[in-house]
């Protein structure tokens, strides 16, 4: 029996060369850096070149960096330190720098400074290139948000509710302070009680406090009543000026982390407890065609429905454009955007809070808006097809500040009624709240939603903008922030909206090659 000879490739790791390796040869010509590399050295970088300032050593080139940095998050590499190690092994990374090696430091300063308030143009260049290219047309959006964690501390927070309840405690114990004061030095403190104990100025906090000792001084004093005013002399002003700051903070928020002011307590799908915990976070809104990102906007809302109107109007500044349809899901439809986006003449496709239970019968008969509404005569019919009469008007603001007129109906005689366990648990006889112009407007968006065009809309919907977060956050393992504040976490989200786009467009490149930006 013949065995044959075993041959190995050789292996000399001394082996000189005549001429250096060149890295042109070791990068694949289809290789997506290169695509990439062609697709940003189109753009115009004048607004980031701007931000250096003249004199002392040189800087590395802004397009070199950036370039860098977006291929480093199509790679899936977010630390500077990471990038700083990829700039010196990887042939890629090597490649597209030019071999320079900038370290953690400088691409960090340059992603937190020198890409502030101008990568959003930047990356509005790329959809522009995208709308040429053919990849997009910017006619039929899609609108959706996810909540993305901030890099702050979890367990470190300001709550509006306790700066509220804090506030109004102060007050009563300030007020029976001075009700005691009154109560055995009436005299003195006759004329002089404040209109209000609402503790807003510091100031105003500290003069009715030397008030009250002022007068209490040579009394018999109750001991806890002296402890009391000891510790509001040297709390309650420090504690009125720091709950007025973190007002200022908080504007109009429910609350904020101490670690990222600008991150709210949100409630995330990402919950590994199950216990629906909150945590800081933003949340991040995007407009999508073809499951390209079109553009993005951060909201420290954690519901959707206050988001649009922003949104929408920095779609149309950024891009100078006017979509011709939106779809959203139930968290959009509210009066405001449905408005907003009916003046805008933009055709919506836009779900409301209970249209999905509509569509599967699952509606109780005996909901208001379940209800049939005479026009002409003004009045809506019960289940049992009584009359329930105008009872008045009156109008309501939304948490957002946005007017609307409710109208009340109230039923005549509830009394007998064999249906009212089941109708309504008010005492006495019914009474509903109307709003009719959201009614309306809820009626001819059913109308669209279940068209032809609105069903295929819907479908599309959830194959377009879901599918994006999915690949931003499960894919790409972009779950949670690595700066803070929302200027710096605005660059971060336009960092991986960009390298999504052109992840995606090289894609499409290489199976389309006759459809190129770099072309």
């Amino acid at each position: 029996m013949c065995t044959s000879k075993i041959v190995f490739k050789t292996y000399n790791q001394r082996q000189a060369m005549l001429l250096p390796p060149d890295l042109e040869e070791l990068i694949d010509k289809n290789h997506p850096v290169r695509v990439i590399n062609a697709v940003l050295d189109h753009l115009d970088i004048d607004a980031i070149s701007a931000k250096y300032k003249g004199g002392g050593t040189s800087s590395y080139h802004p397009r070199l960096l950036l370039k860098v940095l977006v291929y480093a998050y199509i790679c899936n590499e977010y630390s500077s330190r990471r990038i700083e190690q990829l700039l010196k092994r990887d042939i890629q990374f090597m490649w597209l720098a030019g071999m320079a090696t900038p370290d953690h430091n400088t691409i960090n300063r340059f992603r937190s400074e020198k890409l502030k308030d101008v990568l959003k143009d930047v990356f509005t260049q790329v959809v522009k290139l995208l709308v040429d290219s053919g990849h997009i047309g910017l006619k039929d959006i899609n609108v959706d948000g996810t909540k993305v964690e901030a890099n702050a501390n979890r367990y470190t927070f300001v709550w509006g509710g306790a700066i509220k309840t804090n506030k109004e405690k102060m007050a009563g114990q300030l007020e029976q302070l001075w009700d005691y004061a009154e109560s055995i030095a009436a005299e003195e403190l006759k004329d002089k009680r404040p209109q209000a104990f609402s503790p807003t100025d510091p100031q105003a906090v500290q003069q009715t406090i030397d008030q009250l000792n002022e007068v209490l001084k040579d009394k018999a004093v109750d001991k806890k009543v002296k402890q009391k005013l000891n510790y509001a002399r040297k709390n309650w002003p420090a504690n009125t000026a720091k709950y007025n700051e973190q007002e200022k903070i908080l504007a109009g928020r429910n609350s904020y982390s101490k670690t990222d002011p600008d991150a709210t307590f949100m409630r995330m799908k990402e919950d590994h407890m199950k216990n629906g915990q909150l945590k800081p976070g933003y949340n991040v809104q995007i407009s999508s065609e073809n499951q390209f990102v079109l553009n993005y906007t951060l909201h420290p809302n954690p519901t959707d429905t206050l988001t649009l109107p922003a949104h929408i109007e920095d779609f149309e500044q950024q891009l100078e454009h006017t979509p011709d349809t939106l779809t959203a899901d139930a968290g959009y439809g509210s009066q405001q955007n449905y408005e907003l986006l009916e003046a805008a003449g933009i055709e919506a496709y836009v779900k409301y809070n209970y249209f999905d239970k509509e569509q599967q019968g699952r509606r109780s008969p005996f909901a208001a808006d379940q209800l049939h509404y005479n026009e002409a005569e003004d009045y809506i019919v019960c289940p049992m097809g009584q009359h329930m009469q105008n009872a008045g008007s009156f109008k309501s603001k939304t948490s957002a500040g946005y007017e609307q007129t409710i109208t009340n109906y109230q039923a005549s005689n509830c009394n007998g009624c064999p249906l009212r366990g089941m109708c309504h648990k008010q005492k006495g006889n019914r009474i509903i709240e109307v709003n009719h112009r959201l009614r309306k407007l809820k009626q001819q968006a059913a109308e669209r939603l279940r068209s032809e065009a609105g069903i295929q809309k819907r479908k599309k919907r959830c194959a377009d903008v879901e599918p994006v977060f999915a690949n931003i956050k499960h894919n790409k393992g972009f779950r949670r922030f690595m700066l803070r504040s929302k200027a710096k976490v605005t660059i971060e989200i336009g960092l991986i909206a960009m390298a999504h786009n052109l992840q995606k467009f090289t894609k499409a490149s290489q199976t389309k090659k006759n459809i190129s930006i770099a072309a």
